[in-house]
Order: structure tokens, then sequence, then C-alpha cells
């Protein structure tokens, strides 16, 4: 579910670098990027901030030199990959390394990747936000879709179609308006945003020059998966960084979107180790990633007050309802229409049978430990910096 922007701007403080040249440092989103393994790149916009960091991670304990696509900015952010860095106060590279690219640029993917000629590829560069998505519909299907098609063409042309392992980061919100529950890799897809609309562009693209081309090429429909390193304009790390706030008392209330809507949450350490699994597999296949279980926004919200042991009561309905924290009374959650999306997408339910059967993965983190994990980084977070 990602339905909640928000409205708080964050100031990063800038650094002066001698060389701009190079790129010694993720300087937009260090999430935006495709990962060019053994290298593996992730590109440039990986998917959902959290994904490219753990992924990244994963592949250098594995011993993989990783190769990531940033997109060039004037603010550094940093601190999602900043503990990977060979030498992490200086941004000096040493396995992973980064390069200036996009993905509306053909022209950069190719020279990129028929230079380092990598051996897989972890598309997990998007526009991810689903709400954003129908503000800024055209680009994220210049991105999210036109984007995957862009970096299929540059592996062709660098002659690497027969060597390079291409996987896709598709999702969940492909189904949409669901036409059974739970979803499996057979369930019809019925996308409700300009976000999942162009992930069905990309996800049939891939499945297209597999066919055609026959290449490596698989896509990953994860369902939601979340982290402390997630984007603050996702609900759940909305919701953990708002409560911190309350336990802390640096805030009073907070302002949500549907409570009542239903996705299957999972830990995005769990999921790249997925994403990694089905690369290594004799044949190229597209796998359902999920947990086998949903809970509401609601419950989320729920699950994060009795982390800091307070008890949330729900009194009202529709746009009038609100949350209160019992014994006190004090109102702790309202409800705002402007984080309603045009078309809602209401249950999200995942069925992993097939990736368990095909390489043994099962979610290892519970929703439980995965609210708490959340919940204990942005205490310890807000402790330390307030205005965050």
């Amino acid at each position: 579910y990602e339905d909640d922007l928000q409205e708080s701007e964050h100031n990063t403080e800038s650094e002066k670098s001698a060389d701009e040249s190079q790129p010694n440092f993720p300087i937009q989103n260090e999430a935006e990027m495709p990962y060019i393994d053994d290298l593996a790149i992730p590109p440039a916009h990986a998917h959902d901030q959290d994904d490219g960091s753990y992924l990244a991670e994963f592949l250098l304990a594995k011993g993989y030199e990783v190769h990531g696509i940033i997109r060039r900015a004037s603010t550094f952010n940093t601190v999602r990959i900043q503990h990977l860095y060979a030498d992490p106060k200086s941004h000096r590279q040493g396995r992973m390394k980064l390069h200036y690219g996009d993905m509306t640029d053909s022209s950069c993917l190719v020279k990129i990747i028929s230079t380092v000629k990598p051996s897989e590829i972890y598309n997990l560069a998007a526009q991810s936000h689903v709400k954003v998505s129908f503000d800024l519909s055209e680009y994220t299907a210049e991105v999210d879709a036109v984007g995957t098609l862009r970096l299929l063409d540059a592996i062709r042309t660098s002659g690497l179609d027969k060597q390079v392992k291409f996987y896709q980061a598709s999702t969940s919100e492909l189904y949409g308006k669901v036409q059974e529950v739970p979803q499996k890799e057979t369930t019809p897809f019925y996308p409700r945003s300009p976000y999942a609309c162009a992930k069905l562009y990309g996800y049939w693209i891939v499945v297209n020059y597999r066919e055609a081309y026959n290449m490596f090429a698989c896509n990953g429909i994860l369902f939601n998966h979340e982290s402390p390193r997630r984007g603050e304009s996702f609900v759940t790390r909305k919701i953990t960084r708002s409560v911190s706030k309350i336990a802390l008392g640096q805030l009073e209330c907070l302002e949500l979107g549907n409570l009542d809507s239903k996705r299957d949450w999972g830990h995005a350490k769990d999921y790249v180790e997925a994403m990694w699994l089905m690369l290594q597999q004799s044949e190229p296949e597209d796998f359902v990633i999920a947990t086998g279980e949903t809970h509401s926004v609601r419950e989320f919200v729920e699950a994060a007050f009795r982390h800091i042991g307070k008890e949330i009561v729900w009194e009202g309905a529709g746009e009038s309802e609100v949350g209160k924290e019992k014994g006190t009374g004090v109102v702790r959650i309202k409800i705002n229409p402007k984080y309603f999306r045009p078309t809602e997408v209401d249950l999200l339910l995942g069925d992993p049978s097939k990736a368990k059967e095909k390489f043994g993965w099962t979610p290892k983190v519970t929703f439980k430990e995965l609210v708490k994990d959340m919940m204990d980084s942005d205490l310890e977070l807000m402790k330390k910096n307030p205005a965050a």
C-alpha cells in the first residue's frame, strides 16, 4: 500500500566535491539503481529505495562486484548505501561501483552495459509511488514501462542477450481489482493506477523478449515489502516515523487515507534473496513472492502503537473516523481524503507456493517482527534527530 505522501519537506545538507565528474556517491535516491552484478546492475531508479541497498548488501556478501546506476542531482543522499563503500567517510568505492545514467536515456544504458559486461542485471528502477503516479503519469510510463524496454534493448545492442540474466521488478499492484484470492502467477491482471499500468507493460515486454530472443529474463511479482530503509513517503514508514515521534512527544497526531486497504506485507531483506534465487535457476520463469497473509493499514497502525505501549480505540466512520489513545482520549489518527487514490486497490494477498516448490524460498520475518524492526529503527532515529 503506497498511498500516503508525506507532506513535510526534508532538507539535506549539501557537501562539495572537488571533482563531480565521477559518481563517488549516490546523488539522488540511492534506491534508484538497476543492479548489474558480477557484475550485477541494479539500474538508475532502484525500486522503493530499500530494495537496492539490501540487494547490493546481499550480492557483495556473495562476492559479487556490484555496479549501480544513479541519476545526477545536486544534493546527496547516501544514507542507505553509505556503509557499503570501501571507505564510507570519503565515499571511496570498492566492489560497489556507481555510474551516472537514467532510464530515459538509451545511450547511457548501452554505454554502461557494454563497458561493464554484467552477468546479471536487476531492474529495480521505477517511479514506484502509486499515488504520485496519478500526478506524474507520463513520467511513470517513461521510466517504469519504456525504461524496461530500453534496458532490454541495451542488453541486445551490447551483444549480451545470451550471457546476461535479467530480473524485472514487477509488482502485486498488477492485480489491482483482484480477480481471485489469493493471487498467483496465473491470476489475471487488472491494474488500477498509472504505476500499475506502466508495470504491466514492463511485465509483458520481459515475457516477449524472453520468448522472441530466448533471453534469460524473469519477472518477480513481489508483494509489498517494507523495512527500516523504506522511503519516508510510503504509508508503513509514515506510520512508524509518526508513531515514534508521538512516543517521544514530538508529534500529537498523524493523518492517513484508507485504513481498510489490506496488503501482504513482508520484509525487503527476505525478498531480495528471492530475486537472486530466480536468476540461479536453469530456466527463466516468473514468480510471485509474498508472505501468504494479509493485514490492513489499520492493523499496522495498531501494531505500531502497541510497540510503544499504547492502544488505539476507533470512533466514528468514513472520513470522520478517528483513532484515540485509550486512557487519555487524545486523538492520534485522523482521516484526510487527499490521501485516497482515485481508484483503490482493496485487497492484495499472494500465494508464493511456486517459489517455495521451485527454489525453496519462504519468508523469515513475520508481520509482528517487521513492525518491531521498523519501530525500533525510527525510535532511535527520532531520538537522535527529531527533525528527521
